[in-house]
């Protein structure tokens, strides 16, 4: 299989909307055709440990409650479009996302990514949970099926977080500013939420020329 290597936040609407987009593309696919590997890039790094009040963030970022509608309403029609829940409604704080990104990282470890990164999008976008918030991400941990009395150990201690922030660093360090952001066999950069249909072009590509080979 070709190496995908995706850039993403939790937090990040629009890599809810891309993955859901890939991951129609691959449903369709005849064959496995991606490795994946989830990256962290924190879209508010400096956001503090315990998060937010929603509104005053969106409110601060986009200038106003004008600016929120216009940055948003785009997001909530390609949920739509994309059969996605999204009750932006319900969510109540904006989370510093150092700990979800810590919880993908250990996920990789037992195969588990997709799977942790599929629950921390619908904690998030579809229920309104706090993925900022230790005990949420245990249970979504629990629900991946790891160990989430290991994990609420490994939380206690600063296990992984200068390797997050780190390779967050490196991905601005390469150019990355937004996510999602897709590396495809580690050449070639697909930004932004793709529609499936694209995905269906790359596959089909891929395969033509690994039949070529």
């Amino acid at each position: 299989m070709i190496q995908l290597d995706i850039l993403s936040d939790p937090i990040c609407p629009w890599c809810y909307i891309g993955k859901a987009g890939l991951d129609t593309a691959l449903a369709r696919a005849e064959a496995p055709v991606f490795a994946i590997q989830w990256h962290p890039f924190q879209l508010n790094p400096d956001m503090p440990a315990g998060g937010m009040d929603r509104q005053d963030y969106l409110e601060t970022k986009f200038g106003g409650r004008e600016g929120v509608l216009a940055a948003y309403g785009p997001v909530v029609e390609r949920a739509e479009e994309a059969g996605l829940p999204m009750h932006l409604d319900k969510i109540a704080r904006t989370p510093n996302t150092l700990d979800a990104h810590r919880l993908i990282h250990w996920a990789g470890i037992e195969s588990q990514q997709n799977p942790v990164v599929d629950a921390l999008f619908a904690a998030y976008f579809a229920e309104g949970r706090d993925i900022g918030d230790r005990e949420v991400l245990c249970d979504i941990a629990d629900g991946a099926g790891l160990d989430a009395g290991i994990v609420a150990r490994l939380f206690e201690t600063e296990s992984d977080v200068a390797d997050i922030r780190a390779r967050d660093g490196q991905a601005r360090e390469m150019g990355v500013t937004g996510v999602p952001t897709f590396i495809v066999a580690g050449r070639h950069a697909v930004p932004g939420a793709q529609p499936p249909e694209l995905w269906d072009k790359v596959i089909t590509e891929l395969g033509a020329a690994e039949a070529a080979e």
